[in-house]
């Protein structure tokens, strides 16, 4: 049986080991993030998400998944509080069992009890399976970004 709960600082480099698998396999969808040359960065961000209560993992014999979010801050005063959902990940094995339900079910709840008013997502634009899941929890684009490789540009700059 999964159970979800927050993660712990005993689980951080498996969260780490899970996230570089998470970066291999967004590269078939377009990432440009190099999983193992961020190892370091990542396993930062983890250990501060642990320390912050926003890391929650899935748990079978072993973690099956995870889900980090947090409120959105920066440098912009906002008219709504934004939580932000991260780096949604389940063991290949797990999926399309409810776990990643379960998990945005975890961070969504998390985050409205935090003061969020809206919740966010980012997911690869080639990652359909991501983006139905989604869809079918009511996520709806916001924002669109657009990208364009400059080795074969063909348009002059006019």
């Amino acid at each position: 049986m999964v159970t979800i709960e927050a993660a712990t600082s005993a689980d951080i480099d498996a969260i780490t080991d899970r996230w570089v698998e998470l970066a291999r396999d967004q590269r078939a969808h377009g990432s440009h993030l190099m999983p193992d040359e961020n190892r370091d960065t990542i396993h930062d961000s983890v250990a501060r998400h642990v320390i912050e209560n926003s890391l929650f993992v899935a748990r079978d014999e072993g973690i099956v998944g995870f889900v980090m979010f947090n409120l959105q801050s920066g440098m912009y005063e906002q008219a709504t509080t934004r939580g932000i959902i991260q780096n949604v990940y389940v063991e290949p094995e797990h999926r399309d069992s409810g776990i990643g339900s379960e998990l945005l079910d975890a961070a969504e709840k998390a985050l409205v009890e935090r003061g969020a008013e809206r919740l966010a997502l980012e997911v690869m634009a080639k990652n359909e399976s991501a983006r139905r899941l989604y869809r079918s929890r009511g996520y709806e684009p916001h924002r669109i970004e657009l990208e364009k490789s400059l080795e074969n540009d063909n348009h002059s700059k006019e």
